[in-house]
């Protein structure tokens, strides 16, 4: 994922896993330099959308503090959002992830880093699966690493086999500062429904939970249907 010479854009949005993905390249760039003799850089970026009530300066401060290269970019992502709501009338969270995906592509290349690292964790993946499976009748979840050919950019996803509960545990031992997210939808998302599905699974059946994230990469015993001519 990451190789000599990168200067990779971290999207932060202020909730944990964003700032803690921030804070361990910063800190993982420290341990390649000692040891591999290699370098890399990191900035975060934070792409705020207007929605307002959102405090960044713990996390500011935080960075500051450590010596992290971190800017942030007033957008109007919000009120995009509002101008194509969905049937229901609330905000659409998947054209809010493109219009965020495509910001930070925009501000990556503003600030020269040929990479971006998204924030996104192994329980992430297994629900980006199922929101795609019941919502949109097709087995897929997003890559660890992709290539953007257009905007010439990779995204990075390093946390990919990190679980949300050790994210958790890793904020709460750093000191992490989290920034509380005010976007209307918070806490009343498809996401959050099917993450609540998920936890009740795991609750009946424990080994699910790693064996839904190791099906991710099974591609030996991957077996669906062939549509018939």
């Amino acid at each position: 994922m990451i190789q000599n010479g990168d200067r990779i854009c971290v999207g932060v949005s202020g909730g944990k896993d964003s700032v803690l993905l921030f804070h361990a390249l910063h800190l993982y760039r420290h341990i390649r330099r000692h040891y591999d003799h290699d370098d890399f850089e990191v900035i975060g970026i934070h792409l705020d959308p207007g929605f307002g009530n959102m405090d960044f300066a713990p996390v500011r401060s935080f960075a500051s503090e450590h010596g992290m290269e971190f800017h942030e970019i007033q957008t109007d992502i919000y009120e995009a959002l509002k101008a194509y709501p969905e049937a229901d009338g609330r905000l659409s969270c998947s054209r809010c992830s493109q219009f965020r995906k495509g910001a930070l592509t925009n501000a990556a290349k503003q600030y020269q880093c040929n990479k971006t690292a998204l924030g996104h964790h192994g329980d992430d993946a297994v629900e980006t699966l199922f929101l795609n499976m019941i919502y949109g009748s097709r087995i897929s979840v997003f890559e660890p690493v992709s290539y953007l050919s257009v905007p010439d950019i990779t995204q990075i996803r390093p946390m990919i086999y990190v679980r949300e509960k050790e994210i958790i545990e890793a904020v709460r031992q750093e000191n992490i500062p989290v920034v509380k997210n005010s976007c209307p939808n918070e806490g009343v998302t498809q996401r959050q429904r099917v993450h609540g599905l998920l936890e009740s699974v795991y609750a009946q059946f424990p080994s699910a939970e790693k064996n839904f994230l190791s099906s991710l990469s099974n591609e030996e015993q991957l077996s669906i249907w062939k549509k018939s001519e």
